[in-house]
């Protein structure tokens, strides 16, 4: 139980605590005392929709997390959409957005009297994102294996800017927190924006979701797991934030493009050389992890039809999912290449908390739908519905905050109707796209080594 409290918490205080979220929710709320709060509403938001999920994990025992309810709550035509979405936008844009971090981070210690260079970030970015696909489809035990080592850097890496910024804070260091609302007034617009920001920090709770088949007595350590690690990164984040703000002022603050490596420099001297170094291992994990996660959704959904069986498929001495990696790897780097991080994220974001909010709706269409589920964990009405309300509210306002990003998000999202009608519901394709099919099906299996999961497990 406590190994899985640590690896949930421990995800999510890896997602986004170092880059983006600060800065972002700053300049979009325009003061200390309201980018604070945001935090806080973006960790109490969580902690709902993480116990929306908890009854959804509990009462729906099956992988695959968002696909899996929606399909129980709306049937297959948004959960196609769904998982259309999160092998063409979701997935490869949010790990685009950790490996930028990754790749500023890394190279920190070498650029410390000047800016880095954009291209550099991306190539060692491309770079990092290859190896953590190379390991995904190399070997699972060496990939948990470094898991485990960059598990510890996630935890130097926290420790290592919350524990100086309390010291700072127990010694006076309060000038920033003056007038903590004073400054820009806060748009309305940019709201969502910032919601965006403070949630992507926060997004780690639903990855447990993903593997719920593999969870020892779901009904107990699925709500225990959840609840304990969003009360803790709550806390965690709200304190990281608090020590920056200990030496960082918010106009520093929205300069810095590394904001750990800026408050490490501040106080820590030469050995803040080492702070970029966690950092980036961090992220690292982070990326290890997402892609881990995602292939037990194509799993789940190649199980349903609503993918190609290839991409289910495992190798066959490996056990690695060998041809989801190689579909997302190039993937990642048109997204890589195509846009900056803040870009990015509002681009995964808007297709990422629709269908999460669509998820938490369901929860409530399932309490009439199917009354007498089991529901060993149940969580009162309000809380699922101010949830869904909120998400799909900032979706819909995020349309006029950055009408560019989240609208591209929005028509390749509505694409996915059209390909559910032309993959899925259409029976009577020609029987030379059949035979088409099928011969690159097994031509794919014999070059890559691969088979159904299925098999593996009975031989």
């Amino acid at each position: 139980m406590l190994a899985l409290i640590g690896e949930v918490w421990l995800e999510l205080l890896a997602t986004a605590l170092f880059f983006s979220p600060p800065p972002g929710i700053l300049k979009n709320t325009g003061s200390v005392g309201m980018s604070l709060t945001v935090w806080t509403v973006c960790g109490i938001l969580s902690l709902f929709g993480a116990l929306c999920y908890a009854e959804l994990g509990t009462c729906i025992k099956k992988s695959g997390g968002h696909y899996t309810y929606i399909l129980e709550a709306f049937g297959p035509l948004p959960a196609f959409v769904r998982v259309w979405v999160e092998l063409l936008i979701i997935r490869p844009a949010a790990t685009a957005v950790i490996s930028l971090a990754f790749g500023r981070y890394i190279l920190e210690p070498f650029f410390m009297q000047c800016e880095i260079p954009e291209l550099a970030i991306k190539l060692i970015t491309a770079v990092g994102i290859t190896l953590v696909m190379v390991l995904n489809s190399t070997s699972v035990s060496w990939s948990a294996r470094i898991q485990m080592f960059l598990t510890f850097c996630k935890l130097v890496a926290i420790l290592i800017i919350i524990v100086p910024g309390v010291i700072q804070l127990i010694k006076g260091e309060t000038q920033h927190f003056k007038n903590a609302f004073a400054g820009n007034d806060a748009s309305v617009m940019g709201l969502p924006l910032a919601f965006y920001s403070g949630m992507y920090a926060y997004s780690g709770w639903f990855y447990l979701n993903f593997v719920t088949e593999e969870v020892e007595n779901p009904e107990k350590n699925i709500p225990l797991a959840i609840c304990i690690s969003m009360i803790i990164v709550t806390v965690g984040y709200v304190l990281t934030n608090v020590a920056y703000f200990t030496t960082i002022s918010a106009g520093e603050l929205l300069l810095s493009k590394a904001v750990a490596v800026t408050f490490a420099e501040r106080l820590m001297g030469n050995f803040s050389l080492a702070v970029p170094v966690f950092v980036a291992l961090s992220c690292f994990g982070s990326m290890n992890g997402g892609v881990f996660a995602v292939s037990r959704m194509f799993f789940v959904a190649s199980r349903e039809g609503h993918l190609p069986e290839i991409l289910s498929m495992i190798h066959v001495r490996k056990h690695t999912p060998l041809p989801a990696v190689i579909v997302l790897h190039p993937l990642t780097m048109i997204m890589l290449f195509n846009g900056d991080l803040y870009s990015l994220l509002n681009f995964l974001s808007f297709a990422r908390w629709l269908f999460i909010g669509l998820v938490v709706a369901g929860l409530i269409y399932l309490r009439y739908k199917r009354p007498d589920m089991p529901r060993p964990f149940k969580v009162p009405l309000f809380i699922p519905a101010l949830f869904s309300f909120t998400c799909l509210f900032m979706v819909a306002l995020s349309l006029y905050s950055d009408p560019v990003n989240t609208g591209i998000g929005f028509a390749i999202t509505l694409t996915g109707i059209p390909a559910y009608y032309l993959f899925i519901v259409w029976d009577n394709k020609p029987k030379w796209f059949r035979k088409l099919l099928g011969r690159v099906t097994t031509t794919l299996q014999i070059l890559l080594e691969v088979i159904p999961a299925e098999e593996n497990q009975k031989s």
